[in-house]
């Protein structure tokens, strides 16, 4: 079949790679894409969703998947499902999981699943009104799409009043930041967790975790990510069997009761606190870069499982999974998270070792050379029998890449080999 991929970065190039092992992928379309997908796929220079939906329809896609937060925001399933195409990803309505956290927030209050006590607000007032009776650190949340950069966590109340003012007076998100969502601070360690739901059953992913704040140590401001490894040593059966009953199986009891469908992937972002897992957010796609670490450890074929996603037959899935440690580290243009300088040409991919696996993000390419063009610009991912032999293989890979201005942190899935024994 052909395959069409909605998306540029690297997740969707993650997507690419993996899609195009299937011997049912005959050929494989990526839009926009980057210079990465641009070796494995036909780059298509289209963003428009209905020019996207003629594409689909006339050159007989069979199945798309839409890797952006944002393209399932804007309804592109339910146009695709409109024309009668194929496509894996859940509906407008479902994916307002992730495109409003207010949404979210009050659905996890309904159904009773575990997450940080809050409120919400549409006017700065009431919620600087909220503050002066809230125990510091709190955390103040874009209420929309801010490209995994709506995320604040102030340390007292002033650092709180000069968010809300930035969001909520000054537009520092636009239409994303009209509303906010304001709560506790949990104290605890993050994890990753990727579900496919088809309607009716999910199907609970191996655990990954990611590294938010753009320096070493979880100093400086939340970026979309800046490296991921996979499994978690947090989710140990007994764990997974806490969130399978309290998170997932409350959220499909929840969903079934509201009349919401969702088909496609949740991926609810977890704080894992002495009192058990709680909710920090739920997004509606792949994790990014969460992807780069857990594609590479399937061994089943991709294809058959989103489709089994779109069918409702995920109960009749049982994908495989390599035992090897995955670890993925961010390459970063200078100035990453904020105003970023791109266009600068990149050297010594062709050193890399091919077992090394590098995921386009933010390139392009620019007369034969393969350029920066965004923040997030590349991402090396490397397997290793364990963590330790994982993370040095992606750091000597790092380090015969080179552009002007790149930078990356130094600790991705450093000391967990002893975290996981400890």
């Amino acid at each position: 079949m052909k395959i069409l991929v909605i998306g540029g970065g690297g997740r969707e190039h993650a997507l690419v790679w993996k899609l195009r092992q299937s011997p049912r992928a005959e050929e494989i379309f990526c839009a926009p894409g980057n210079a990465g997908t641009g070796t494995l796929a036909r780059n298509l220079a289209i963003t428009d969703h209905e020019a996207l939906a003629e594409f689909a329809f006339e050159e007989n896609i069979g199945l798309t998947v839409v890797g952006p937060d944002n393209a399932l925001a804007g309804g592109i399933v339910d146009l695709f499902q409109g024309k009668g195409l194929r496509i894996f990803g859940p509906a407008r309505s479902a994916a307002r999981f992730e495109w409003s956290k207010i949404f979210a927030k009050d659905f996890m209050k309904r159904h009773e699943i575990p997450t940080a006590a809050f409120g919400h607000f549409s006017a700065s007032e009431e919620a600087h009104r909220f503050c002066q009776g809230m125990r510091y650190p709190v955390v103040l949340k874009a209420d929309g799409l801010a490209f995994g950069k709506g995320v604040v966590i102030a340390e007292n109340s002033d650092a709180a009043a000069k968010s809300i003012y930035r969001m909520m007076d000054r537009g520092q998100f636009g239409e994303a930041g009209r509303g906010i969502v304001i709560e506790e601070f949990l104290q605890g360690t993050e994890c990753s967790l990727h579900a496919l739901l088809d309607g009716r059953n999910f199907l609970l992913l191996p655990g990954a975790q990611d590294y938010k704040q753009v320096f070493d140590g979880g100093l400086g401001p939340n970026t979309g990510g800046m490296g991921a490894f996979s499994p978690s040593p947090l989710l140990t059966a007994e764990m997974e069997e806490r969130v399978r009953r309290e998170i997932l199986e409350p959220f499909m009891a929840g969903i079934r009761a509201e009349g919401i469908t969702y088909q496609g992937v949740l991926y609810p972002g977890l704080m894992m606190t002495p009192a058990g897992p709680k909710v920090l957010e739920f997004n509606s796609r792949f994790g990014d870069p969460e992807t780069q670490v857990l594609l590479p450890r399937l061994r089943t074929d991709l294809v058959d499982l989103l489709e089994a996603a779109i069918d409702g037959k995920l109960d009749q899935c049982n994908p495989e999974w390599s035992e090897m440690a995955a670890v993925c580290v961010v390459i970063a243009s200078a100035g990453y998270p904020g105003p970023c300088e791109t266009g600068r040409e990149i050297f010594g991919l062709d050193k890399v070792d091919p077992d090394i696996l590098v995921f386009h993000a933010g390139t392009a390419l620019r007369g034969g050379s393969v350029v920066s063009a965004g923040g997030r610009v590349l991402g090396i991912t490397a397997l290793g029998a364990d963590f330790e032999a994982a993370r040095r293989r992606a750091y000597q890979a790092v380090s015969q890449i080179q552009f002007e201005g790149a930078h990356y942190r130094t600790d991705i899935a450093a000391g967990v080999d002893k975290w996981k024994s400890a």
